[in-house]
């Protein structure tokens, strides 16, 4: 969930035992993708989905339309600050006393974030971000619509089937999710008019694969089961169509949080540091963001619980928590915050108030997506969903709570790739319940990839790279 800005680097002691050792170890052979998959990356035909790609919280970039200011993507002069009460205005959404759907911005999302312009102490810098995912997909042959027309890779003429689908990603998940309903259909209506004029096929069927990562994987899965339909105003679930089955054929789940990931509290609670003399985002900024409420793990997966009875767990989407405790927008400390969010409202009650109810219908919209995405469904004919998790970095999967003072602190660490638990990759039900031998979800994965890796680094992997590739280009079809 987290970008990552700076790889892990090795201690001076390990790199000392490398040297002194290195006639002792094999060097790891890794393929040579382009030679492997030359002849499929080649392949032309109708017969080959477009696919879509799925950035996670954080993974597109965010522009202020009316002034050109870049809001998400880069930390330079000239960006959005926090730190500064206009910049913080661009950054967090509206807070005002209205539905959730009514509080808009002029903030854009601007292409998906391959990489990230960072500057420190005056030297420019470029972190890699989803540059890996989009390389992968380059080597099998896809022709990116954004890269390429916009002439960044040149992928020649043959391919136009990689779309980048960009959103907001502070906004709600179910409102993004039916975005991507009318992206993949004006989609759709572009590559059948490719097939036509390439390969004179008339009005063809087209599906898409799709490569999501993080949160994106959320959004991907509310697109499947439900298209483009609104979760009801009543509490009710939506009716389970799987209406947007028909339009995807095979789905690659890239260390999606399907139950949570405690991160989104602690950030909630604490604010976000992105890093050495990067701005600080507070936990008022944070909380206008209805994502990050979704993103918060369930209360029957005990995931978080008093720091002095560890048995008793905590509904962490109930607004009287947050009330009690003061946590997000109901933090004391954040007023000063709010009154920059709020310019027009002069009185501190009244902040605090319209603050309030605008974390609770965050957190009731948070409760009713997690029901519509939890309830047990086995995917329809001609659909398969494969995930790819982490299970080697040790993931915060509890954390403890000061009943006095609120404070947040991780009680427990265990697989996952450092922001997601593979039981929440997993949605495995037997968290919290009775356990047994075989995993118990939800989720009908079809194929389920554990790697080393780090959250972001997922996508980097030369394993990551082969297994999706195959999966891609030649695993057979149903």
């Amino acid at each position: 969930m987290i970008l990552v800005l700076e790889r892990k680097r090795a201690s001076w002691l390990m790199i000392a035992l490398l040297l002194s050792g290195a006639g002792c170890f094999t060097r790891v052979a890794t393929p040579e993708l382009a030679l492997i998959y030359n002849r499929s990356a080649r392949h032309h035909g109708p017969d080959r989905n477009p696919i879509i790609v799925i950035p996670g919280i954080l993974g597109s970039k965010l522009w202020d339309r009316p002034t050109g200011t870049a809001v998400w993507g880069a930390f330079e002069p000239g960006a959005a600050n926090p730190e500064d009460p206009d910049g913080a205005r661009q950054v967090a959404l509206p807070i005002r006393d209205a539905p959730l759907a009514e509080l808009r911005d002029e903030v854009e999302s601007n292409g998906v974030l391959d990489r990230v312009r960072v500057r420190l102490m005056g030297v420019p810098l470029e972190v890699q971000a989803y540059a890996g995912i989009l390389r992968t997909l380059g080597a099998g042959g896809y022709r990116d619509e954004a890269l390429g027309l916009g002439g960044e890779i040149d992928y020649g003429s043959d391919h136009y089937t990689c779309f980048q689908f960009d959103y907001d990603w502070r906004r709600d998940n179910v409102e993004n999710a039916r975005r991507l309903h009318d992206f993949i259909e004006e989609k759709r209506a572009y590559v059948q008019a490719q097939h036509h004029e390439r390969f004179g096929v008339e009005d063809a069927d087209v599906r898409f694969d799709i490569a999501a990562h993080s949160m994106g994987g959320l959004v991907t899965r509310y697109f499947l089961m439900y298209g483009d339909a609104e979760l009801p105003e009543d509490g009710s679930l939506p009716t389970l169509t799987w209406a947007g089955a028909p339009s995807v054929e095979r789905v690659i789940l890239i260390g999606t949080p399907n139950a949570g990931a405690l991160d989104a509290l602690l950030e909630l609670v604490r604010g976000k540091e992105t890093g050495p003399l990067l701005p600080f985002y507070p936990p008022a900024l944070l909380g206008t963001f209805p994502s990050i409420y979704q993103l918060l793990p369930r209360a029957r997966h005990e995931a978080v619980v008093w720091a002095d009875d560890e048995d008793e767990a905590i509904d962490a989407l109930d607004p009287a928590v947050w009330e009690d405790l003061g946590w997000g927008l109901a933090a004391p400390n954040q007023d000063a915050v709010l009154e920059v969010l709020m310019p027009g409202v002069d009185d501190a009650t009244t902040r605090r108030e319209v603050a309030l109810a605008t974390q609770r219908r965050m957190l009731e919209r948070a409760r009713a997506f997690h029901q519509a995405l939890d309830r047990p469904a086995t995917a329809p004919p001609g659909l398969e969903m494969f995930l790819i998790a982490g299970d080697a970095m040790p993931t915060p999967n509890r954390v403890s709570v000061d009943r006095e003072s609120g404070a947040v602190a991780v009680a427990d660490r265990g697989p996952g790739d450092g922001i997601v638990p593979r039981t929440s990759a997993l949605l495995d039900e037997r968290v919290g319940g009775r356990w047994e031998p075989r995993l118990v979800s939800p989720i009908d994965f079809g194929s389920v990839l554990l790697l080393p890796e780090e959250h972001l680094d997922l996508t980097m992997s030369e394993v990551f790279r082969d297994n999706v590739l195959f999966w891609l280009l030649e695993d057979p079809r149903p």
